[in-house]
């Protein structure tokens, strides 16, 4: 199940149903199943509060990824920075939807195994973030 909560925005998230859906169909494409699944949408200042307080990472990010997955469960929390989102998708020069659905893509990739720690990981992250938006424009036009 999905969760989704708001914390120190005054953002709304609409089409969750949607959401959902195409998070489904993204885990059962990676032969695992959605359990317990958080997304939170926060300010730039509370990511940076989590940053620091559970990673002791002292910088901003458009989302942290806490893994709590059983075998091929995908449970998790995915803290996503609204702020982030939205400076991204101005630099990137895309929508703002179109970088809020890769970023929360981004997440689910994370708990299903993918990592961004090397060039190749972040290739191929890259591709797998592609490849799932385009699934989902093709699921929902």
């Amino acid at each position: 199940m999905i969760s989704y909560f708001f914390e120190d925005t005054k953002f709304v998230f609409r089409n969750r149903r949607i959401c959902n859906a195409w998070l489904k169909a993204v885990a059962e494409s990676e032969i695992k199943k959605i359990g317990a699944i958080n997304i939170i949408f926060c300010s730039d200042n509370y990511i940076l509060d989590v940053n620091q307080r559970y990673l002791q990472h002292d910088y901003f990010t458009d989302i942290i990824t806490f893994d709590y997955c059983e075998g091929n469960t995908l449970s998790g929390d995915l803290f996503i920075s609204v702020d982030s989102v939205r400076e991204n998708s101005i630099f990137y020069k895309t929508e703002f939807t179109e970088e809020l659905n890769r970023v929360i893509v981004h997440g689910l990739l994370h708990l299903i195994g993918y990592d961004d720690h090397t060039t190749s990981d972040q290739e191929m992250m890259r591709k797998k973030e592609n490849y799932y938006l385009d699934v989902k424009r093709q699921m929902f036009p």
